[in-house]
């Protein structure tokens, strides 16, 4: 059994996993009357238990007709029963049984019918396309005699007629029936990626023979058998059935899943990849950041693709850190280290993506074990390898995919559909170095060495976070948050991603999963604006020079979609890929977003502002700018009175959003500021635009039953966005409407260490985490205020759920102390760049961030 469990244990981890079984002699004990056959309890339990599972599929093949098994059976909930072994899948089959077909079956059921005689012990069974001959109950001279006289009978009726031997009985079908046709029948159906089938009769074996790959085939009692494993009776049979149940559980529950957080981060501004602190890369998107993954144990588990770096004796990692500034990654086991980093020489973070190199180096001295297991779009193409001189090759990639490794011996195995590579390899004097390459077929040497390209990557990073203003208040943290942020930003384009994954889990188990590798321009915008802060231009003006290449495609500015592609073309539609598990059994897994196509009228003022800041700190701004804000006022004017779908992007028909009006607010009042501060004129087109915008929030904004601003126009609900009015000037800090509605989020929002973007209902089951900007929203409403002691209180308590590595990802789950949603988020980092920056100011900041200027 030890050997079975460690098998079910590897089958129980399959993107989508299909259990078969027969019946009787399987699920049920054998008995002397057929009719009589009823299966174990247990049984039942665990195939319900089974077929509840997402991505789980459980199914009984019986040589029983299907009427009779699902009276048998009971029909369990989701199971899938197919009977006449395997050529009876629905009610109506009978019908579908050609004429000559149904008029054969009737003489072979008459001539049985006279054999068996009157009694003796045989009994006959009628079947749609077959008939079966018993003779369990037969004295065996008088059973010998009727086999010896049934076995002739399809000879007298010409072809046409299949012979199947069970267990003291004899079968003689019309139609072409076959258990493992009928497996593979599913096994299609479902898109199952591995199977596991119980079987005790010779009619078992046409499946047991289709199984390949990490399939399990499990012969139940004494005999003959192409199956690899054994059970004992029925009884084992529940045990194994509910084994597996666990087993399945466990996994898509992801027991062993690691912390959100403390997953670390490696870039080179056109793809990423995350390392967990045992040095296994779980996820790993080309030749972009929003491109199909080809490493997605993340979200899908083991099966979904991984490479990892492992002592062979056992031995875990002890510590992880990057090297300074940077994001070179470095791991340290017992007796070596392991050094991850995508390399960033030669200029290539500015480069068009389709070349990116994750260099691998491991030193020091013992045995590591290496596995490379690539699954090319998410797993949902095979992924075949091949052994090259000096590495492997991915094959039938449409660009090449090769992964250089001098030196190193790999043993490949299958997994399903894919193969998977496995390396075990004695440390000596000189480092073993890894690179896994995309967009170059070549296993060649660089002709840079590996030691200069870490230099110039560490250089890359470490040179620019030199130039950084960094705050009094945990400047460590803030600059590796800065450093995110540079991270997130697409060199290439100027795009800023709004996260580096898609559907961690907003609720563990839930369906609050999304796509967040796409550029939110709202969320850009607000991101490029705290690395203006902390004295970095380049970043900033590489975003608005994004944003106006989409303006100019767009058919006119109000038109603009909150979100786009990286390289600034539309999104498809959302989809979910189902062959995932997600992270921690959160499902559905889903690739991209369709928030895309919802109206959000806030996107519009966080553009404007940048463009002040930029503005403000001197940067060197152009016409250019200034017609991408007179296009931003343009969009206002048009619609600022629209209802829309607001920043959380709600699944809800539009409202009145008073987050959105103070983003209009803020697009005409900065717009105002540049025109008078770049051009040198008053526009008093702009200021009556703000001052409208401006009444109508004060007028139907603000909530008297709530005491405080409202998420909408009459909807008396609490929403952290609404600090904004006051963070964004459009009121002032003293106002008592101010400090009403900062009282209201903090006691209705707040909860330990983070804070809620609502707690309303809004459309989707499930709950959510506080939510990081929220809470920086209100450390920095606190301080304007005038209570900053209480505002470091929080901010301290927000700092210690930072991951040992220095990264935040969206949100924190206060009563299950879980970090929640994609990772790392750009908002995340901006709040603790923000916050920090707000406390660190001398006494505290208490002018809004609209004073800045």
């Amino acid at each position: 059994m030890s050997e079975l469990s460690d098998k079910l244990a590897e089958v129980a981890t399959a993107p989508i996993l299909l259990i078969a079984s027969d019946y009787d002699g399987t699920l049920a004990p054998i008995v002397s009357d057929p009719g009589s056959a009823r299966p174990l309890r247990e049984a039942i339990v665990a195939l319900e238990n089974l077929a509840a599972l997402p991505q789980t599929h459980m199914a009984v093949i019986s040589g029983r007709s299907l009427r009779d098994l699902a009276s048998m059976t009971a029909e369990p909930a989701g199971v899938h029963l197919v009977g006449s072994h395997g050529s009876e899948f629905d009610p109506d089959f009978a019908a579908t049984i050609p004429e000559d077909r149904a008029r054969l079956l009737e003489e072979l059921t008459g001539e049985l019918e006279r054999i068996a005689g009157d009694g003796n012990g045989f009994t006959i069974e009628r079947k749609p396309a077959s008939v079966a001959f018993h003779y369990r109950n037969a004295e065996k001279e008088a059973a010998d005699r009727a086999v010896e006289t049934v076995l002739a009978v399809p000879g007298q009726k010409g072809p046409g007629v299949q012979v199947h031997h069970g267990k003291l009985v004899i079968e003689l079908a019309v139609v072409e029936t076959n258990k493992g046709k009928a497996l593979e029948r599913l096994r299609c159906r479902l898109g199952a990626s591995a199977a596991v089938f119980i079987g005790d009769d010779q009619t078992d074996e046409d499946a047991f023979a289709t199984l390949h790959g990490p399939d399990v085939g499990i012969k139940v009692g004494p005999g003959p058998t192409r199956a690899a494993f054994r059970a004992r009776d029925a009884t084992e049979v529940a045990q194994i059935l509910a084994r597996l149940s666990e087993l399945r559980c466990q996994w898509l529950a992801g027991s062993e899943a690691v912390p959100i957080e403390r997953h670390a981060l490696l870039t080179d501004r056109r793809t990423l990849a995350l390392v967990t602190p045992d040095a296994r890369i779980t996820w790993f998107c080309a030749p972009r950041a929003d491109s199909p993954a080809l490493l997605a144990d993340l979200i899908g588990g083991p099966t979904a693709g991984y490479f990892s770096v492992a002592d062979a004796d056992g031995a875990g990692a002890l510590e992880q850190e990057y090297l300074g500034d940077t994001f070179i990654l470095q791991t340290r086991f017992p007796t070596f280290t392991v050094t991850d980093y995508l390399d960033c020489s030669d200029s290539r973070p500015d480069q068009r993506a389709g070349r990116s190199d994750l260099t691998r180096v491991i030193a020091g001295s013992g045995s590591v074990v290496v596995e490379f297991c690539p699954r090319l779009d998410f797993g949902r193409v095979p992924t075949r390898l091949t052994q090259r001189d000096g590495g492997l090759e991915i094959e039938g990639t449409l660009d090449p995919i090769v992964l250089r490794a001098p030196g190193v011996r790999w043993q490949l195995s299958g997994q399903g559909p894919h193969q998977n590579a496995r390396a075990l390899i004695d440390l000596g004097e000189d480092p073993v170095t890894l690179v896994l390459r995309y967009g170059t077929g070549s296993l060649s040497p660089g002709v840079v060495p590996e030691k200069h390209r870490r230099e110039q990557t560490r250089r890359y990073w470490a040179d620019w976070a030199e130039g950084l203003n960094l705050p009094e208040i945990a400047p460590d943290l803030v600059g590796r948050s800065a450093l995110v942020l540079r991270g997130l930003c697409h060199g290439p384009t100027g795009a800023i991603l709004a996260a580096g994954t898609m559907s961690l889990p907003e609720h563990i188990g839930g369906v609050r999963n999304w796509d967040y590798r796409y550029c939110w321009i709202r969320d850009a915008a607000m991101a490029a604006g705290g690395l203006v802060r902390l004295g970095s231009h380049a970043d900033a003006m590489a975003y608005l020079d994004w944003v106006l290449g989409v303006v100019d495609h767009c058919q006119s500015p109000e038109r603009l979609q909150p979100l786009y592609t990286i390289a600034g073309a539309e999104l498809g539609s959302e989809a979910e890929i189902g062959e995932l598990s997600g992270y921690r059994g959160s499902r559905p897994v889903r690739v991209g977003n369709a928030a895309s196509r919802q109206v959000q009228l806030d996107v519009f003022g966080p553009v404007v502002e940048l463009v002040y800041e930029l503005l403000v700190s001197g940067a060197p701004l152009s016409g250019e700018h200034w017609r991408l804000v007179e296009a931003m006022v343009q969009a206002v004017q048009r619609r600022w009175r629209d209802p829309d779908h607001g920043i959380w992007e709600i699944r809800l028909p539009p409202r009145h959003h008073v987050h959105s009006k103070v983003m209009c607010w803020v697009t005409a009042d900065r717009a105002a500021r540049i025109s008078a501060r770049f051009l040198g004129k008053d526009r008093a087109d702009l200021e009556g635009l703000r001052d409208r915008i401006r009444d109508d929030v004060l007028e139907h904004g603000f909530s008297r039953s709530l005491n405080a601003f409202g998420v909408a126009y009459g909807i008396d609900q609490i929403d952290a966005s609404v600090l904004e009015v006051g963070l964004r000037g459009l009121i002032e800090p003293d106002d008592p409407r101010f400090v009403s509605t900062v009282e209201a989020v903090e006691k209705n929002l707040r909860l330990g260490p983070t804070v809620y973007r609502y707690r309303y209902e809004d459309g989707l089951p499930g709950t959510e985490g506080g939510f990081h900007l929220c809470t920086a929203w209100l450390i920095d409403a606190l301080v304007l205020i005038g209570r900053p002691e209480r505002a470091r209180d929080l901010f301290n308590e927000m700092i210690a759920l930072v991951g040992p590595t220095g990264l935040l990802p969206e949100q924190y789950g206060p009563k299950t102390k879980r970090a929640l949603g994609n990772h790392p988020q750009a908002y995340s980092h901006l709040a603790l760049i923000d916050a920090a920056l707000t406390l660190s100011e001398s006494g505290g900041r208490l002018a809004s961030r609209a004073g800045r200027g």
